[in-house]
């Protein structure tokens, strides 16, 4: 190589290494300002909580105030009406008294302290209403979705409305071609998807074992290998169940989860915009897991294995909320 060209590699290199600092400052910045953006979000959002306990805070005092002061009105018109009756007085002064000083006819304003206790509870129904926002966003988010006999393993059952799947002991006589799972349970969704925010319910009641996720339609479906199991390869993410344990699924590394709760639902959340995977138990929405995936590089498929029946401890089908 004669010096002209060395010179020209060198110096292209030179430009190379440069144009790579100028990348990396880039990314720093980016990263800066995400984290930025995060804690103003954070800060903004935990700024409404104190404020809506402020607020109910101060209607709370309120509202005792005024109960307070019905009850100190009527406390005071009976110390009144006790005193007058210790007053040395006629006959028919005493019957007067007896009269007027009647328990019966010193009360709280129940009226108002009804209207006070329905408001209250219209206010609370109201809270209720509304809350928990987490809840509210991602039902926001939810998706159709029809699971595809195409795609079932041949001893799953799946609903004429696409919506369940369930084992059988028998192999069933159905078409064999590529895209059939013929080793592990499983079984997609006829839809994929590659855009915006995606959520969905599963109803796992009844069921001591199961397997639930999102994965590429590229997850290998043959053969007698750990392959076609959610989440043993990069191509999928998978929440596992078994007898009480959770195991968060990818790339082939379980993460146990020290959670003991049985959950009846459990929901999945994509965000593609984010490249997040999240997983949670929709009866208290609980988050169980989340992946950060970073970037999706294909469309993807829900994935349910509702797993064996375990001699009928299991024959409860895996079924999507409508």
């Amino acid at each position: 190589m004669t010096g002209s060209e060395m010179e020209k590699v060198q110096n292209r290199l030179i430009r190379q290494r440069e144009m790579i600092r100028s990348r990396l400052k880039k990314l720093n910045i980016k990263q800066s300002e995400i984290k930025a953006n995060s804690s103003a979000m954070r800060g903004s959002i935990m700024k409404k909580y104190e404020e809506m306990r402020r607020v109910l805070d101060e209607d709370c005092r309120t509202t005792m105030a005024l109960l307070e002061m019905e009850e100190m009105a009527a406390l005071h018109k009976l110390e009144k009406l006790m005193e007058e009756s210790c007053v040395t007085m006629n006959e028919e002064r005493v019957k007067e008294l007896l009269t007027a000083t009647d328990p019966g006819l010193i009360k709280l304003d129940t009226a108002k302290s009804d209207q006070l206790l329905g408001l209250s509870n219209n206010l609370l129904l109201f809270i209720r209403s509304q809350i928990p926002i987490t809840k509210r966003l991602l039902k926001s988010y939810s998706t159709e979705v029809v699971l595809d006999p195409s795609s079932a393993h041949p001893k799953l059952i799946i609903s004429p409305q696409g919506d369940s799947a369930s084992f059988t002991d028998v192999w069933q006589d159905v078409p064999d071609h590529d895209g059939r799972f013929d080793t592990t349970l499983n079984v997609l969704s006829i839809q994929s998807w590659d855009t915006g925010h995606r959520y969905w319910e599963v109803d796992v009641t009844g069921k001591i074992y199961w397997e639930l996720g999102l994965t590429y339609s590229s997850i290998p479906r043959k053969g007698k290998k750990e392959a076609s199991w959610l989440g043993r390869r990069a191509e999928s993410w998978c929440l596992e169940y078994f007898d009480g344990d959770y195991n968060a699924w990818h790339g082939g590394i379980a993460h146990p989860l020290p959670i003991s709760t049985c959950f009846h639902r459990i929901g999945v959340f994509c965000s593609f915009p984010g490249g997040l995977v999240t997983f949670l138990g929709v009866d208290n929405m609980t988050p169980l897991f989340s992946f950060c995936a970073g970037q999706f590089i294909d469309s993807l498929h829900l994935a349910l294995c509702p797993g064996h029946d375990l001699q009928g401890t299991n024959s409860k089908p895996i079924a999507i909320c409508h």
